[in-house]
């Protein structure tokens, strides 16, 4: 039979493979032993077979290890190592690549190695090299007794021994992370936490807070993006909780140092629990304050609820205080396309900015209602009178009336106006907490979100501001679902809130300003925007276009859609080479219903 002549020649061929070399004496050949009869110290050295060089610009950079049999198991790609220079200066490197090579030249691409190969556990690692690329990340000196970094500029001698990065002020300085500053997780590689020979073992994350060190990074504006069930909420809270710690505190023009306030917007009402403590046990929380990190209900965190129509807010999930606002129509004096809807073309956009609304302003004074623009609207003989001069075509304002038509339930309800209620509302150390889940309108949503954002931002950029407490106290203005509120669009309402929030990213810093930016669809934020975040917390996103819209080294970008609930990678070039965090296993206040 065919397959039988074909399992005897295997067999044949087998056998004669392990029979000992024709006229040798001995039955079977020795292997040499390569194990050192010494402990060595480090996972490696330095290979030359294919070269050792460094290059100013990194593209024809090579730099390989060959890694000990007792060390290939627990090798990493994003491992960072140390190896040292003749005199005391150290290169800080990371894996990029992993490979086995043959040892000795031998054809194992065929059906007998195969086959021996599948009845056999056994793996010999003398038989093949283990190599590890490198990526030159820094050298690093002493200078005055402090630990330094600068660019790699110096190749390392062949055969220099590697050594696992265990010193986390090798660690820090090498990846450049600031000793202080606003936590945002612990070092980690491959979704395990870095571990040191120090205590606490864990490498902190932290965001440059400091002016000595430059601008505040929470003033250069921060985005955090993950997907559905990725635990950006909870990862954003934690962030939040550290900035209203009591002793932050931000130096103003006039010397004080002031306490920030924070501002978010809240359309699954979860911030508002920041109020509360978190669920964790003693244990846990000792730990954090060994490590400096802020936690517990914040109490000084307001709801401020929005009044619409006869919506109605429950609270029963958290207990902070609950303040209702409206919205006073004389806000569209300085802001016109909040009541414009959606829609308005230039023409059409222009005759409500230039003659509607002053016209409106001039007859019913700077504190008129919607329900008197309505009427103003509605009179046929100012209609016939503007077409009839020419300032406004019969159509156009037909145009106009249609979509500043249908905000009743928005403007002037029964509670206070949002402009009397700025003292409490932007306090130095409050989180203001402004929940929209209980609004059905989505436009009257949007309405109340860049209503107030429009508030704070003009009052933070403007050279004569009305409200002297929001421009003397730094303030994070946060949202949520940011991609709803800030997209690209076409419509002259949209250019014009867009045009606003980019003021306010371009000069912020200066200002005490920061944007903190929280959405599942970065790719839908505006470019204009975006382009003017520097740290990007980026959690898991499934989706190839989200990905690709945060801007993140490519050597990141490949771990984003594997990454477990937790799992976090930042991009802040102005804080510390890209790296992979894992957050806190906690909230640190209260979260989830």
């Amino acid at each position: 039979m065919p397959g039988a002549d074909a399992a005897d020649e295997e067999a044949t061929a087998a056998s004669a493979d392990d029979e000992p070399d024709a006229g040798t004496d001995d039955a079977r050949f020795e292997r040499t032993s390569i194990e050192s009869t010494e402990a060595a110290d480090g996972i490696g050295a330095l290979s030359v077979s294919r070269g050792l060089r460094v290059t100013e610009d990194g593209e024809d950079t090579t730099l390989r290890a060959y890694v000990t049999r007792e060390n290939r198991s627990s090798i990493r790609i994003g491992s960072y190592l140390v190896a040292p220079y003749p005199d005391d200066e150290l290169l800080f490197c990371r894996i990029t690549g992993l490979e086995y090579a043959q040892q000795f030249h031998a054809d194992d691409a065929t059906e007998i190695h195969a086959r021996r190969a599948m009845r056999t556990d056994d793996f010999d690692e003398a038989d093949y090299k283990f190599v590890a690329s490198l990526d030159p990340v820094a050298v690093l000196y002493e200078e005055a007794g402090e630990l330094k970094r600068r660019m790699t500029d110096r190749v390392p001698k062949p055969q220099t021994t590697l050594e696992r990065a265990s010193d986390p002020s090798q660690i820090k300085t090498g990846l450049k992370i600031p000793e202080d500053g606003i936590f945002l997780g612990h070092l980690a590689v491959g979704g395990e936490k870095v571990r040191t020979a120090a205590e606490p073992p864990t490498i902190d994350y932290r965001l440059n807070d400091d002016y000595d060190s430059g601008d505040p990074l929470a003033f250069r504006h921060t985005l955090v993006a993950g997907g559905t069930g990725s635990g950006k909420t909870h990862a954003a809270k934690n962030v939040l909780r550290q900035f209203v710690d009591e002793e932050r505190r931000y130096p103003m023009g006039d010397g004080r140092e002031v306490r920030p306030a924070v501002v978010q917007f809240d359309p699954q009402d979860e911030y508002a629990q920041m109020h509360d403590d978190g669920d964790y046990d003693d244990a846990f929380a000792r730990r954090l304050d060994r490590e400096g990190i802020a936690h517990g209900g914040h109490e000084d965190t307001v709801a401020f609820v929005p009044k619409v129509g006869s919506a109605t807010y429950a609270a029963d999930h958290h207990r902070a205080e609950q303040i209702e606002f409206t919205i006073p129509f004389s806000m569209v004096r300085d802001n016109p396309w909040l009541v414009a809807g959606s829609g308005l073309n230039d023409n059409q956009y222009g005759a409500l900015v230039s003659v509607l609304l002053p016209r409106f302003e001039r007859n019913y004074g700077s504190e008129a209602t919607y329900d008197e623009f309505t009427s103003f609207m509605d009179d046929p003989a100012l209609r016939e009178e503007l077409d009839e001069s020419g300032l406004v075509h019969e159509a156009t304002f037909d145009a106009v009336r249609r979509r500043v038509i249908g905000f009743g339930h928005l403007f002037d309800q029964s509670a206070r106006p949002i402009t009397d209620l700025v003292h409490e509302f932007v306090k130095p150390g409050r989180l203001s907490v402004v929940p929209t889940y209980h609004l059905s309108d989505s436009r009257a949503t949007e309405a109340v979100v860049l209503a107030l954002s429009s508030l704070l931002i003009d009052e933070k950029l403007s050279n004569d501001p009305t409200y002297e407490r929001i421009d003397e106290t730094p303030l994070l203005l946060g949202m949520d679902e940011a991609h709803n509120f800030l997209t690209d669009a076409d419509s002259v309402q949209a250019r014009k809130v867009i045009g606003k929030f980019t003021d306010a990213a371009k000069q912020g810093r200066k200002e005490r300003l920061g944007l903190f930016l929280v959405t599942q669809d970065p790719q839908d934020i505006d470019d204009a925007v975006f382009k003017q975040i520097n740290t990007t917390v980026v959690l898991n996103l499934g989706d190839e276009d989200a990905i690709k819209s945060v801007n993140i080294p490519r050597s990141l970008e490949s771990k984003v859609p594997y990454m477990e609930k937790g799992q976090r990678v930042v991009y802040s070039p102005d804080n510390s080479e890209p790296v992979e965090l894992i957050g806190l296993p906690h909230c640190l206040t209260r979260h989830g219903r």
